[in-house]
C-alpha cells in the first residue's frame, strides 16, 4: 500500500467491514458451483491477516478447488511457510522487482529488504513448495537494467521469473507509458544472453507467455497487458477483503457481496447474482486503452490484488 494512499491519516478498515473466514469460504463455494477451480489469495499482503493459515485450510477443504495459490512479498514466509503447506496451500508467487537493494527499497516504498525476500523463498523451498513464480514489474530507467541479474539468479533454481509490463492500475502508482518496457524488448534482451524457445500448448486464459531456456535452465514468463492485451481470454474475477466483486483489474466500480451475505442471501441467490454480473461482463480496458480520451479512475491494486 503506497504511503500516500493513507493521506497522512493511517486509517484502515475496521474488522467488521471485512469478510469473515466463513463468508470467504461461502463465496468460494458459490464460485466453485459456477465452475471456478482456481483460487488465489493476494493483497495487499495476505500474510498480515490474523488467522490466515486457518483460512487457507478452510478454502483448501472446499471440494472442487484444484489450485490454491498465494501471492506474497515473502517477508513473513519464514514464520508461516510450513503451516501453509500443511494447511493445503498449493503454490506461491513472490513479488520481487530487483536484487539491487536500493532499487528494491525504492520500488517497495522503503520497506523490507532483498535478503528478507530471499529468506522467505528459502523457507518456502524447505517447506516443500517447488516452482515458485517470481513476479517482477519492470519500469524503464528504474529497474530494467537489473533484469538480467535477476533472471540469472533464478535460472536453474526451479522457479520461474515472470516479467510484467508496468500497468496503470489504481490512481497512485504514477503510471506513465514512457516507463513501460515492452515484453518484446525484454524477450530480445534475455534471448541475446540465453537462447529461448516458446513453450508449446499454453493453456487458454494463461496471463503469461512462457518461454523455455534451450540449455534446460527452466522457464521465463512475460505478462504483456499493455502491448499485447488478453482481455478476450481473461476468466478472472476478484473479490476484495471487504466483499466487493470486480470482473476486471481495471474496474472503477464493484458490486457489494458482503451486505448481501449478511442480509441472509443464500447460495442459490448469490450464484444467480454472480452469474448475472459475469454474463453482462464487457471489460476490455487493456484493449481499448489507446482509444480512450483519458484515463479514468480505477480501484487500487492494494485493495483487489493482481
Amino acid at each position: 500500500m503506497p504511503e500516500e494512499s493513507l493521506h497522512g491519516r493511517g486509517i484502515f478498515l475496521r474488522p467488521q467491514y471485512l469478510l469473515s473466514d466463513g463468508e470467504i469460504e461461502l463465496l468460494v463455494r458459490v464460485f466453485v458451483g459456477l465452475g471456478v477451480q482456481k483460487v488465489r489469495l493476494t493483497g495487499g499482503e495476505p500474510l498480515l491477516r490474523p488467522g490466515f493459515v486457518e483460512l487457507v485450510n478452510r478454502i483448501a477443504s472446499v471440494e472442487g478447488i484444484k489450485d490454491l495459490a498465494l501471492t506474497t512479498n515473502a517477508v513473513l514466509l519464514p514464520r508461516h511457510a510450513q503451516a501453509l503447506k500443511d494447511a493445503g496451500l498449493g503454490r506461491i508467487t513472490v513479488s520481487l522487482d530487483s536484487l539491487d537493494e536500493p532499487i528494491f527499497r525504492k520500488m517497495a516504498g522503503e520497506r523490507g529488504s532483498v535478503q528478507e525476500v530471499l529468506d522467505g523463498i528459502t523457507a518456502a523451498e524447505q517447506a516443500g513448495f517447488t516452482n515458485l513464480k517470481i513476479n517482477t514489474v519492470v519500469q524503464r530507467d528504474i529497474n530494467d537494467h537489473t533484469i538480467l541479474d535477476l533472471v540469472d539468479y533464478f535460472r536453474n533454481s526451479g522457479h520461474t521469473v515472470r516479467l510484467i509490463e508496468f500497468m496503470d492500475v489504481g490512481n497512485v502508482n504514477h503510471w506513465d507509458r514512457a516507463l513501460v518496457v515492452p515484453s518484446a524488448e525484454l524477450l530480445k534482451l534475455i534471448h541475446d544472453r540465453w537462447a529461448l524457445v516458446p513453450v508449446a500448448k499454453q493453456p487458454l486464459g494463461e496471463t503469461a507467455r512462457r518461454y523455455a531456456f534451450t540449455d534446460g535452465a527452466g522457464e521465463i514468463g512475460f505478462i504483456s497487458s499493455i502491448t499485447e492485451p488478453f482481455c478476450g481470454d481473461c476468466s478472472r474475477a476478484r473479490v476484495t477483503a471487504e466483499g466487493l466483486f470486480y470482473s476486471c483489474l481495471f474496474s472503477a466500480k464493484g458490486t457489494v457481496l458482503r451486505d448481501k451475505i449478511r442480509d441472509g442471501m443464500g447460495v442459490e441467490e448469490l450464484t444467480a447474482v454472480i452469474r448475472g454480473l459475469w454474463q453482462k461482463r464487457a471489460d476490455r480496458y487493456s484493449e481499448l486503452r489507446g482509444e480512450l480520451p483519458r484515463r479514468g479512475p480505477h480501484i487500487e491494486m492494494y485493495r483487489m490484488g493482481g
